[in-house]
């Protein structure tokens, strides 16, 4: 009946065909299912629709539901129950048995001796609560670590959705420029023919040429590692294929509430501030046990004897650990001191995480600037392309004015495209650093804005 009640050991071997199963994604159906039922301190549930592509919100699910990292970091949840479940039993009692038979000298009438004795050592119920209450408070500090840790990689996979819009539309922008400097090399080429330029203006042509091919080769690849680092994130293989959604587009300008408004609350927002206070609760409750253990260890239990002139006694012992060299005081100054590093790394991140939202809103700030700038200087230079247009038609300038102006016009629009996919990575950035899902507009409340996310929306 002992036997029957014990764990059977089971083998787990590795192999390349178990590995392999484990990292294949679950099939479109299982996967729709999940992402309307993932349940996280500040993720939504979204629709995912294969047909219209991915979005950064079906991106950042995507990524907690298939990230390989993420589902180890997970695992630590089974070990945490299990140091719980250790943390609650008792130790077991003590059973000893003696025979003692006569063996030599004067053995008329003597018969052989025995001692029957069970103890236990109750001094393990003084800090048994206190044991359970650190593991308990452990477990939801790594729950909630898990979580920040998720929610990191959630706004990494929204980020990198982000920059690839940004990097297709610059790509446009860029085979537009290579395009037009290849108009104005083979007409500057056909005017030195003609001997109506020289070959300094060839050269310029030449040179103008090859930088905006290096420019487009140097997007696109840009744009395929930044396609395979969405992929890693997603814990896609890498030849699986990615469609982005149409419909996404990256803001020119984003209004944001003070600082001050921001970090209201910020202790009760970030899930890694959470986790690391419940870490020093967990540690409280060490320090409390490791006190509590100072105590010396008692043991008590039941005796049965017979000595050999057949004498039976029953009573009971009582065994005391005298306290004179160690009265656990080692372990009580190393949790103390556990302690205290615990308590200043809180007050470290808090004050970190304070000022990385201080940064982040000067940064979106000034981005709101620079791309107001950039949007009106492209609007002057459009104006100035349609002019020559309209000159160019008359014969009053020639193509290659034209061509410079055009050219000068997509480089202007490259830059407010970049400009803008900026601004999408820093409001990325703000919400992972104030806790937000969506920043809220200045003058509304920030404490639901956690979870006021009803549908899809951009930054």
């Amino acid at each position: 009946v002992a036997v029957s009640g014990c764990a059977a050991y089971h083998p787990m071997p590795i192999t390349v065909e178990v590995v392999h199963a484990r990292l294949q994604p679950p099939d479109m159906a299982e996967l729709r299912i999940l992402v309307r039922e993932i349940k996280h301190p500040i993720l939504h549930p979204v629709e995912l629709n294969p047909n219209k592509g991915l979005s950064p919100d079906g991106a950042a699910i995507l990524a907690v539901l298939l990230n390989p990292s993420l589902r180890a970091k997970r695992d630590r949840r089974a070990l945490l129950s299990a140091q719980l479940l250790d943390a609650g039993l008792l130790p077991n009692p003590e059973l000893a048995y003696s025979l003692d038979l006569p063996t030599g000298g004067n053995t008329a009438g003597r018969v052989t001796a025995y001692g029957l004795e069970l103890k236990w050592d109750v001094t393990s119920l003084v800090s048994r609560a206190s044991r359970r209450g650190e593991v308990k408070a452990r477990k939801e500090a790594v729950d909630l670590d898990i979580a920040w840790q998720e929610w990191q990689v959630a706004q990494a996979a929204k980020a990198a959705v982000y920059q690839l819009v940004n990097l297709r539309e610059r790509i446009v922008s860029a085979e537009q420029a290579s395009q037009s400097t290849a108009r104005n090399l083979n007409q500057i080429q056909k005017a030195v023919a003609e001997g109506a330029m020289t070959a300094n203006a060839l050269n310029a042509a030449q040179a103008a040429r090859h930088q905006a091919n290096e420019n487009l080769l140097n997007l696109e690849n840009k744009a395929d590692q930044e396609r395979l680092k969405l992929k890693r994130l997603l814990g896609l293989p890498t030849d699986s294929q990615i469609r982005l959604s149409r419909d996404i587009k990256l803001p020119t300008r984003v209004e944001i509430p003070n600082d001050t408004a921001l970090l209201e609350g910020l202790e009760q927002r970030r899930l890694d501030l959470l986790a690391l206070r419940r870490g020093y609760e967990s540690q409280e409750e060490a320090v409390r046990a490791a006190v509590m253990e100072q105590f010396p260890k008692i043991g008590i239990g039941p005796t049965i004897s017979r000595d050999t002139d057949n004498i039976r006694s029953s009573g009971f012992s009582l065994n005391i650990e005298l306290p004179i060299l160690n009265r656990n005081q080692g372990k009580i100054a190393r949790e103390r001191a556990t302690r205290r590093k615990l308590f200043d790394e809180y007050a470290s991140r808090v004050f970190k995480a304070h000022s990385d939202v201080a940064l982040l809103v000067s940064g979106i700030r000034y981005m709101n600037k620079q791309i107001a700038a950039a949007e009106a200087a492209e609007a002057d230079i459009g104006r100035l392309v349609n002019n020559y247009r309209s000159a160019l038609a008359e014969g009053r300038v020639d193509v290659l004015t034209y061509d410079t102006a055009w050219n000068n016009l997509i480089s202007a629009r490259m830059k407010v495209a970049a400009l803008k996919g900026q601004l999408a990575q820093a409001v990325t950035a703000l919400q992972l650093a104030a806790g937000f899902y969506e920043i809220p507009k200045p003058g509304r409340s920030v404490r639901n804005a956690p979870t006021e996310r009803p549908e899809e929306k951009n930054p």
